[in-house]
């Protein structure tokens, strides 16, 4: 197993922010999904800041990142930007990342709900077994400062027509009120984690609803 050094992201790392956005930029491409473009100037920001997650080989070669963004004066935190190098995808490392971002965000916002954005399946699974739930736009901040991120995203016209109640993406959220509470997901628990997202997401055709009924099965 390849082995790979996840830590939290300072100041000997900032070379690495444009290669970062580039990649960024590319992956949302080839995904053909939207996504809210950052600078690397932003990036370098969160490093300098201790609020990001960069994962390197033994070499010292950038291999994955994420970072970390808060809204409504901290009450809200989201883990964003999640990306690995395309040669190091389903290795495992995405999940590494987010669980290190995960307890670095639970760590510096310990009463601060986590959400995320996103269309990815894989991602879901693991916003699950972190402890997310899928829940509506409305549980989400309405801190405009959040929702002005979308405008660079290309589905941003489909989010406006929904008045912001919906769109590609599926929202999770953690709360940390919730954690000593039964789980709702677990193996025997696929059942509900789709009816909750299709319930979610059945105003969004983004594929037939056997689909993606088909694609959560295979979790």
């Amino acid at each position: 197993m390849q082995h790979f050094n996840v830590q939290v992201a300072h100041e000997q790392h900032l070379h690495y922010a444009e290669i970062i956005c580039n990649e960024m930029e590319l992956s949302a491409n080839a995904r053909g999904t939207g996504i809210a473009k950052r600078t690397p100037e932003y990036i370098r920001q969160k490093m300098l800041e201790g609020k990001a997650v960069i994962a390197l080989t033994k070499q010292g070669d950038w291999v994955g990142f994420c970072y970390i963004e808060t809204w409504s004066h901290g009450n809200y935190v989201a883990n964003s930007g999640l990306i690995v190098s395309p040669s190091f995808r389903k290795s495992g490392l995405a999940t590494q990342i987010k669980e290190k971002i995960f307890e670095l965000s639970k760590s510096k916002y310990p009463n601060a709900k986590i959400f995320g954005l996103t269309t990815g399946l894989a991602v879901m699974k693991i916003n699950s077994d972190l402890g997310y739930e899928p829940v509506t736009y409305s549980e989400l901040t309405q801190d405009e400062s959040f929702w002005k991120g979308c405008q660079s995203c290309v589905n941003h016209e489909i989010l406006i027509s929904k008045d912001r109640k919906n769109c590609l993406c599926t929202a999770m959220l953690y709360d940390p009120k919730e954690k000593n509470k039964p789980r709702w997901f677990d193996f025997k628990g696929k059942k509900k984690v789709m009816e909750r997202l299709l319930k979610i997401k059945q105003g969004v055709f983004l594929k037939p609803i056997k689909t993606l009924k088909e694609e959560l099965i295979k979790i």
